[in-house]
This record gives C-alpha cells, structure tokens and sequence, in this order.
C-alpha cells in the first residue's frame, strides 16, 4: 500500500461520520434506482417471455356473429400470418360462500390441440375433455380468492341458464395478466374470473355452433399494422365486428406496458434528486476538508507528488464513500425490490413472475454513483491541487466579517449576540447556505411528493364512490333491452331508485387520428350516476354533441366546436358527424358522453338501454344480490361499496409501502444534508466557539450559535421544499397521466404540515448529534491548534 493510499484510509477515519451520512443519502438514490430499474427489468423480461411461449395475438377483434369460413379469408390478409377464432361471452357466476354476484367471462378453447394463439398456462390439472358441458378451466387469481382446487364447483347463468359448472384445471392466460372487473377500477380476484371452456359446449349453449363472435390474428414479419387492421374491418363490418385493435391498445397489454413506462421513467427521475444531493453534500464536505489539508498538499508537492497524482489521490476519498453508499444502495435496493414484485404479483398474474436483480442495473448503479461522487468532488479537488505550494503553506485569509442585513436596517438593539453571530456566518457564506437550504428542501420535495400522492387517492376514491357513483348497484345487460325494464326492474327487493344508461361501441374519428371506444347515453338529470371532473365539479348531458374526456379530445386533438366522425359498430351502423360540445377532466379511460336521447336518434332506434343503476335499501342489499344472480338476462352486476372496498384495501397497502420508503428516505437526506452543514460548521468554528467558552459563554450559548445556524437555514428550506415538491408532484402527475387513468394534483395542508415535521424530526436529530460533539469539545486541545 503505497503512503498516499495510507493516508486515504487515515483521512476517512477522520471523517468517518460525515462520509457516513453522505454514502446515506447516495445509498438512498442507489437503492431507487436498483429498486425501479431491477423490477422493470424483471417485469420486461417476464413479459417477453410469456407472450412469446403462449403466442399472444398481434391483433383482437370482437363481432357479432360470423361464420368459421371466414377465417380462411382472414388468413389469406397480406401480412396475417395466424388467425385463430373463438367464441366469448359474459356470464354471472353464483359462487359458493361468496354473497355477491360475481361476473366471469367463458372463453372457448378448441378440443384436441392447443389454441394457435393465446394460448392459456395450465398450472394444475387437465384440459377440459371433448363433450363435457360441465368442465371449465378458471383462472389462478379467481380460484387463489377463493380457495378453489381442481374438483371445485360453481354455478353460471350461461344463456339464460343456469348450469354448474366443475373446475378441471388451473390456467393462467397472456391476454389476462390484468384484468378488472366490468365497469370497475382495479382487479377484484373475488368478483371476476375468465374461464376456458371446450369450444362445442361453449358454441352449442349460445347457438354459435360453425360460427366464431372473436378472432385474434398474428402478423407476419414486416406486416403493415395499420394495413391489415383496416383489411379486417372491412371484411368483419358485415358480421358486426368492433373494431380491431392493436397488442397495444388490448387492455392488459396497455395497462403492462403503461406500468413499464412509468418504472422506467422513475428509475431515473427519482435516483438523480437523491444523487444531486449526495453530491453537493460531497462537494461541501471536501471543499471543507481540503482546505483544512493545505499545508498537507503543500507538503506533498514539496515531496514531488504531481498535480495530477494529488488529484487523484482526493477524488478516491469521493468513489471510495460512493462505492460504499452504491454496496449499500444495492443490498438496500434489492429488498425492495423483492418487495414491490410481491406488489406486481397482485396485480399481475404471470406463471412465473421473480424478482431478478441483473449484472446490468448493479453496474449502472455503481456507475451512476462514482459519476455523482466524481462530479460533485471535481471542482472542490480541481481548486485545492492547483494552489502553488508556497501560498498552501500559508493558512486560509481569515473571514471577513461585517454587520449582517437586519443590523444594517438598524435592528441590531432587538438582536441578542448570538442571533447576530448567526446572521452574520450565514451572509458570509451565502452560496454555503443557499446549498445547504436547497439540500434540505429537496429531501421535503422528496417526501411531499409522497404526500400528494395519498391525497390524491383519497380524493379520487372521494370523487369516484361518493360523487359520481351514487348508486349502489350498476347492472349490464347481455343485450340492449328496452326501457320497460325499468318497471322490472323497480319491483326487485329493496330497490329504491331505477336510473338507466345506454352504451354503444363506436369509432370516433378527427382526420387521420381515431379511437374505438363506447358512448355512453345518459339522461340530463341523471342523479346516480353523473359525470364528474377530478375535482368533482358535475357537467350537464350537453342538448347536442359530445362530452368527451380532455384525454380523448387530446388524442383525437379535438376541443370544443369541433366535428367529429362517429361511426356506430352495432345495430345499423349509422356514421354521422358531431360537434365536441365540451370537455370533462375526468379521471379514468377515454369517455365520451351524449344525452341518451340523442343517442337513440343517432342509432335511428327506440328506447333501448343497455344497463341500469340502482338505488338500494341497505337492509336488503343481500336479498337482492341472491335474485340478481338469477336474472338470466344481467351480464354483470357490479356493486358500488364492494369496489370501494377492494379499492381502499389495496391502495392501503401500496400507501403504506410508499409512506415508509419516502419518510425513510427524506429522513436519511435531511439528516445527511443537516449533519453534514453542521459538522463543517463545528470544524471551522470550534476555535471561535471554544473562544467564546473561555470568555464566559455557557454551553447552552455556543450552542445556540451553531445549532441557531442549522435551525434558521432549515427553516428556510422549508417553504423552499414545498415548492420544490410541487412542482415534481405535477411533472409527475403530468408524467402519469395516460389513456388508462389520470391522478388528479390534490395538496392538502396536512401534506405541507406532515412534510415539515419529517424534515424537522431529522434536523433536530443531526443537531443533538452535534450538539453531543459541542459539548465534548476539548477547549485547551482546540485553543492550542494552529488557526
């Protein structure tokens, strides 16, 4: 070992606490950047994988009915590579132990062979034998929520009957790794399943026996996408089909591919917050140890070390704490990592989803670290090795001091000494300072970030299950009835208020730009169910024209008074063009809205309604859900309490993980930031103090100076560090906001009053900690050092 590298390690003993805290907070931004890029590094790779070993489609399309010869002619497309028909439908299952309806969703699958495409994962059991009505693969979530095992029985209203139906085996599907319920906003494993049943007892029950209601296609290499989706319409449009649609646009490939996005952008978003501290703590840190070495560097130089061998030897003080905080940031960043794939593993059902920390990310994580320790050491370094040796060998000029800006305003009777002792180091090292309130406002931007995204949930699940949803119960229909099922409607158990909605698939076209989606037909006075902005503002059904969602308007690149093409995809299909009467910032998907007269004039039709809401007596919810699982001609039955609760439970437990790591986090900033500015200020000054000691001062007093110092600095970077988060809040609620859903920017006081007192928790440790090491100053070792 050579002497310089002795003296490395001699020289980070020394200042073994403050490197401590600075390879703290590089851990921090390490430990988020393993933690966001190792998991969408996991998921990336687990989604390649399964889509490729069970052949997921290019392309999806629902019709109404269409004869199995098509798809020969679909396969003879220029660039369809595969295409593979099946028969679909919506069910209400009636699950034994369970009191609520449940929604399920029947997919054919063909006897004898694996599906060409989509094909499932079968994790236990066997495939559904060739003739049995009765046998149904179900999907994992639905039987893990229940506890379900092969042998397990059910009951489905299939067609209008009732049938129970046996679970023969246990599957997982590409197309379903997320998927919600009808109508609702996360996944609820208790009241949604997908289940695979053989393809003549599925065709034979809803009379689809030689025909197919959906067709999934795979591209052929170098395949026009656009092209073979505007082929397939056309020969689909005269069997009612919907529309097809991209990998990208199906929703659990969407919603897969939004949350890759969104890790991707915070592995590197959130990590260079945490790494712009770390380094100007480094920075400050060595601009004070170097200039307390200069008769050191002197020294060498006089011994024959060169510039850039003294360079050298100061920034390896910097990578060593950056390779230290980068070990612990990895080691840190692994077990959350390990923790938000078991998040991922709710949410998203792969048959083999594992956490996988790569070679890649743990360099780019070293890398990252050593760059931000070389930077923020580069310029402390660069200016203490350039010193002629001579002027090294002489002490630092002493600080000039001079009345601060109050005492120059003439307050200088209302200020006690200390106060103005205070004032007067702060002004004389305003770049110090402004550093050191900028540091410590970051870790409150930090944590307010944090903050704001719990407000935000809460005022979403506000908006949605208290303003908008005032229903308790929302019913879909197989097919469109009439209105006259109001009346039926009315006389079931406990049912207090019947309010009815009509939706139709369509197409909406603004020049070259188009979305497949559905208008909803709602009544202007409609009191259950109404459109609501994200700040619960209510928007009348316009007379004429469209509501759309500012999303939509925005991908469409419409705004109010503008003409849209819309194209029905059932009944006559009638294309007519609408104005954009107006936008609603509303929260979830892309929604377009007419009044529901309008509507039926537009599809040329009578009082059709595709699904209701009910209004119920609490007393007889449960009565009612026991007749609704009866009614042949209810596809889905959603419940609006039993959504408000899946959704808090699981949003409670994301909450939680995210509470904790930001608290932590910030903690560790302030607390590296503060402890940092307060030890350099304790080295620098502790002749003063110790000066001041000698003349009378109490220990109480000198520590009033110092801690006075971090405690107005602090206090500044406060307010600072509320701005600084708001503005992140909103480029990240910004960034976040997609065709899926939107999260709405809410800033209560109580996320500016929690975030202060987070930060100042952590400022009061690090002063307690200095003030520890004021009290044990040795006031005679001190006084005999060299100024």
């Amino acid at each position: 070992m050579s002497a310089l590298d002795r003296k490395l390690l001699r020289d980070l003993w020394e200042m073994r606490s403050q490197a401590l805290a600075i390879a703290l907070v590089m851990a921090a931004g390490v430990a988020m950047y393993v933690t966001y890029l190792s998991n969408f590094d996991s998921l990336r790779r687990t989604v390649e994988t399964y889509y490729e070993h069970q052949r997921l489609a290019d392309v999806f399309v629902s019709l109404k009915r269409a004869p199995e010869r098509l798809t020969e002619r679909l396969r003879a497309i220029p660039g369809v590579d595969v295409a593979d028909s099946r028969v679909v439908a919506s069910v209400t299952l009636d699950v034994p132990g369970f009191n609520e309806p449940a929604a399920g969703m029947l997919v054919s699958v063909p006897s004898g062979h694996r599906p060409r495409l989509n094909d499932v994962f079968l994790r236990q059991g066997r495939w559904p034998e060739a003739g049995r009505a009765d046998e149904v693969l179900a999907s994992e979530a639905f039987c893990d929520a229940h506890g379900f095992e092969t042998g397990a029985e059910f009951a489905a209203i299939i067609n209008g009957r009732r049938r129970n139906l046996r679970i023969v085996g246990i599957a997982l599907s590409p197309e379903f790794v997320y998927s919600i319920p009808p109508g609702e906003m996360i996944p609820d494993d208790r009241r949604f399943g997908v289940f695979w049943m053989e393809r003549r007892a599925l065709a034979s029950a809803y009379n689809m026996e030689g025909g197919f209601n959906q067709v999934s296609l795979s591209l052929a290499p170098g395949a026009r996408e656009e092209e073979v989706l505007a082929a397939v319409d056309r020969l689909l449009e005269p069997y009612g089909g919907l529309g097809a649609i991209p990998r990208a646009r199906q929703f659990s490939a969407w919603t897969l591919e939004n949350e890759l996005t969104q890790l991707q952008t915070f592995g590197f978003l959130v990590p260079l917050i945490f790494l712009a501290v770390a380094a100007f703590v480094l920075n400050v840190a060595m601009v004070r140890a170097l200039a307390l070495q200069r008769p050191q560097i002197a020294a060498l130089k006089a011994l024959g070390y060169s510039n850039r061998q003294l360079a050298w030897h100061y920034l390896k003080w910097a990578l060593a704490i950056a390779v230290g905080g980068a070990f612990a940031g990895v080691a840190l960043g692994g077990w959350l990592g390990t923790e938000m794939i078991g998040l991922y593993n709710q949410y998203f059902r792969f048959p083999d989803l594992h956490y996988r920390l790569s070679g890649d990310v743990v360099l780019g994580a070293v890398a990252i670290s050593l760059t931000a320790a070389g930077l923020g050491a580069w310029s402390a370094v660069a200016r203490a090795v350039r010193i002629p040796p001579a002027e090294a060998m002489r002490p630092e000029a002493p600080a000039r001091y001079r009345a601060s800006f109050p005492e120059r305003m003439g307050l200088s009777r209302y200020l006690r000494p200390t106060t103005r002792m205070v004032l007067r180091n702060l002004e004389r090292q305003p770049l110090r300072a402004a550093a050191s309130i900028l540091g410590i406002g970051m870790a409150g931007a930090v944590l307010f970030v944090g903050f704001v995204f719990i407000d935000a949930i809460t005022v979403l699940v506000d908006t949605e299950f208290q303003v908008r949803m005032r229903q308790d119960v929302t019913l879909s229909f197989v097919e469109p009835r009439s209105a006259r099922v109001v009346h039926d409607l009315s006389r079931l158990p406990g049912v207090i208020r019947v309010e009815t909605q009509r939706t139709v698939p369509v197409r909406i076209r603004a020049g070259h730009r188009e979305r497949t989606l559905a208008i909803t037909g709602l009544p202007r006075d409609a009191t259950l169910n109404r459109v609501i902005d994200q700040d619960g503002g209510e928007h009348a059904m316009p007379a004429t024209g469209l509501l759309m969602s500012s999303m939509l308007a925005q991908a469409l690149n419409v705004s109010p008074g503008d003409l849209v093409t819309v194209e029905a995809l059932e009944g006559a299909r009638p294309v007519t063009q609408l104005p954009v009467a107006a936008l609603v910032d509303d929260a979830m998907g892309l929604q377009a809205y007419m009044e529901v007269g309008e509507l039926h004039r537009m599809m040329r039709e009578g009082d059709l309604v595709s699904g209701a809401y009910l209004q119920v007596d609490e007393s007889r919810i449960g009565e009612l859900d026991g007749r609704l699982k009866l009614v042949p001609a209810v596809a889905g039955v959603g419940l609006t309490e039993a959504m408000r609760r899946s959704f808090r439970e699981t949003m409670a437990e994301n909450i939680s993980l995210q509470i904790f790591i930001n608290v932590i986090f910030a903690g560790i900033i302030a607390f590296g930031v503060v402890y940092n500015a307060a030890r350099i200020s304790l080295s620098e000054r502790s002749r003063e103090l110790a000066s001041l000691r000698v003349l009378g001062f109490t220990r109480r007093e000198i520590s009033m100076i110092l801690l006075g110092e971090l405690g107005t600095v602090t206090a500044l970077s406060l307010p600072l560090g509320s701005l600084i988060g708001y503005g992140l809040s909103r480029l990240i609620v910004g960034s976040f906001a997609s065709e899926v859903y939107r999260i709405p920017l809410v800033v209560n006081a109580s996320t500016i009053a929690w975030t202060w007192i987070v930060v100042a928790v952590a400022a009061v440790l690090s002063g307690l900690v200095v003030r520890r090491r004021l009290d044990q100053l040795d006031l005679v070792a001190v006084l005999k050092s060299r100024e």
